[in-house]
């Protein structure tokens, strides 16, 4: 019996050390959405009609705080290809080429080492220098497909629906076609009630529902090829949208967007929750989804990624935030930072003297912001709806479980003011981690990185990014005490210092009479950032002429950005001279080549409209 006993204790020991059979790696397939915040009915949005999220999510899990790390598509994209964010890689300014670090990689081409077909259908869009984005797909066009990779290999897929893209309502459909009644649609406070701004957010939501069937037919794609039980299935949009104050903007219409992940039963050990049908509520963003896919397929994760991965056996613990970013968007210059908790959202704006309705020409094509901007022009907005054409405040925090439109900043009020620093400090901690590159003006950028990277100077170079931010937290939120230590940073070695000293004169208006010494040496400064910040605080305090010669000086500049930056500020003081507008001509004429990409030349032609100059009467064809 003893014998008996000990040759079964050796057959269960000898089964329990067997190695069990090994799961094939998972076939994943992305469906991306564009322009899409979380509307949809497993996100609690009864106005939305989206059966095939509803049931991806039942069948899945759905998350409930997911982000994109950057309010629009190019540096949103951008910060997904390459698991570092943008404005670390220097990348953060919307359709803006430059190159890549080496020490950077693509996660195209490490699923490809990993064993994987990769394809993607069809959108690539990187904000990278293309010759940088050549081959990393196994197949990148319109007809790019799992189905053709070769037979056993996993297969790694993309597909992009541009469906609910913002181009979407820049036609207006006629009313008694659309399926989601304007009259029914619940608008959100900072939005006033025009017959315009009901119509899109209609056409929006019948533009959802026509992605939503996309969805569907690609699941059902899936189903037919024989591959839905062996493929984990990720669907997210790009960034939010798609009416005014959503894309483009670091609030939760921005930046949160619809997240679902549906895993097969076989693969269950990587299953985030219990059971699919789900909520799962880790903050995450797309910085982390490289990490992800990496630990999901069982490969090392670099040491320079700068997500968690949420998913896998090198998950990591939930992270308390999550950061997001806002650069120049096409021919406007704004910056601010950005950190949400899993009930709060921090917002540090670092060109306040901006107002957040910054004319943008794409934007613009919407009729809904149209009436928007004519009702405020008409005294018919509230004081919610009338914010959005005003100057910012330097910082804003709002509480996203009870104020989700974000309309009740509560960044001074003494009662959050713990709430306040912790998110302050976090931010503050997060920019150093990852070297921000935003303190650094882009056109100066550009002049320092040739020859090398953004990313690779901000970590080679001596610069002091801590001194940096210091700096720009004071100068974005300046009082008339701090007036001496502005004149220190107007007079330091360093132009970026320099830059955020006349920023500070700048929002100090005419309390800064006392500096006009100071910003008239400013004038002449070797950065051209510097010496439009300083010609604009000049014009305002009075001195027109002097702030207006040095821009004109800046609108001959060869670095587009820095005219750009010029032509912002021209706009924002709104001198309409005729020297102006000849000045202006004059950059058209240096410039030549005409082409919309080209942003200096697209504010011109947003000055001269508003001028009412027509350019061919000068000569100039600017009719793109």
């Amino acid at each position: 019996m003893k014998h008996l006993i000990y040759y079964l204790f050796l057959i269960c020991l000898i089964s329990c050390q067997a190695p069990k059979e090994e799961l094939p790696p998972p076939n994943i397939l992305w469906i991306t959405s564009e322009d899409n915040s979380p509307f949809a009915g497993c996100y609690g949005d009864e106005f939305a009609t989206t059966p095939n999220m509803d049931s991806l999510a039942a069948e899945g899990f759905l998350y409930t705080h997911a982000y994109a790390n950057f309010p629009v598509c190019a540096p949103a994209r951008n910060t997904i290809l390459t698991g570092v964010y943008a404005n670390s890689g220097g990348h953060q300014h919307m359709r803006s080429y430059y190159d890549k670090s080496g020490e950077i990689g693509f996660y195209p081409r490490m699923m490809r080492e990993a064993g994987y077909y990769t394809t993607n259908n069809s959108k690539e869009d990187y904000n990278i220098n293309s010759e940088q984005n050549e081959n990393i797909w196994d197949e990148s066009s319109n007809k790019a497909h799992y189905k053709n990779r070769p037979e056993g290999k996993p297969f790694f897929a993309v597909f992009n629906t541009t469906i609910s893209h913002e181009s979407s309502i820049h036609k207006s459909i006629p009313t008694a076609e659309l399926r989601h009644k304007p009259e029914d649609v619940n608008l959100p406070p900072y939005h006033p009630d025009t017959p315009e701004m009901r119509h899109d957010w209609a056409q929006y939501y019948d533009k959802i529902e026509d992605m939503d069937q996309k969805i569907g037919e690609l699941l059902q794609e899936l189903e037919d090829s024989g591959e839905a039980e062996n493929t984990i299935v990720f669907y997210y949009g790009d960034h939010g949208g798609v009416l005014a104050r959503s894309k483009r903007y670091v609030y939760e219409t921005g930046t949160r967007v619809p997240f679902i992940v549906r895993i097969p039963e076989k693969y269950r050990h990587l299953y985030p929750a219990e059971k699919p049908g789900t909520h799962v509520n880790r903050m995450i963003s797309f910085v982390d989804l490289v990490p992800t896919l990496l630990s999901i397929v069982g490969q090392e994760i670099p040491d320079y990624l700068q997500g968690k991965a949420f998913l896998g056996e090198q998950k990591t613990a939930d992270p308390e935030y999550v950061f997001m970013a806002r650069g120049r968007m096409d021919e406007r210059y704004d910056m601010s930072r950005s950190a949400r908790d899993s009930k709060y959202r921090y917002i540090r704006n670092y060109m306040p003297y901006r107002v957040y309705g910054q004319f943008l020409e794409y934007l613009w094509r919407a009729p809904s912001i149209q009436s928007w901007e004519a009702a405020y022009k008409a005294g018919e907005c509230n004081d919610i709806q009338s914010r959005f054409w005003n100057t910012k405040p330097a910082e804003e925090l709002y509480d996203t479980e009870n104020d989700p439109w974000e309309v009740n900043n509560l960044a001074h009020d003494p009662e959050y003011k713990d709430v306040l620093e912790r998110m302050r400090g976090a931010t503050k901690d997060w920019m150093l981690e990852i070297r921000d590159t935003g303190f650094i003006p882009e056109a100066a950028l550009i002049d320092r990185t040739e020859g090398t990277t953004a990313y690779d100077y901000m970590r080679n170079s001596d610069i002091d990014l801590n001194a940096l931010i210091d700096g720009a937290d004071l100068a974005s939120n300046p009082r008339k005490g701090d007036i001496p230590f502005l004149k220190q940073m107007l007079n330091d070695e360093e132009a970026a210092i320099r830059y955020w000293g006349a920023t500070g004169f700048l929002i100090l208006g005419k309390e800064a009479e006392a500096a006009a010494d100071a910003l008239r040496s400013a004038l002449s400064d070797s950065s051209p950032n510097v010496k439009v910040v300083a010609a604009e605080a000049m014009y305002q305090l009075g001195y027109e002429e002097e702030g207006l010669q040095a821009l004109y000086e800046v609108l001959q500049t060869p670095n587009s950005f820095a005219r750009t930056h010029a032509l912002n500020a021209i706009d924002s003081i709104e001198d309409s001279a005729k020297s102006t507008q000849q000045a202006v001509l004059d950059m058209i004429g240096m410039v030549g080549e005409f082409n919309r990409s080209h942003y200096d030349l697209r504010a011109a032609k947003g000055l001269l409209t508003k001028w009412d100059v027509d350019p061919m009467d000068h000569g100039y064809d600017m009719d793109w």
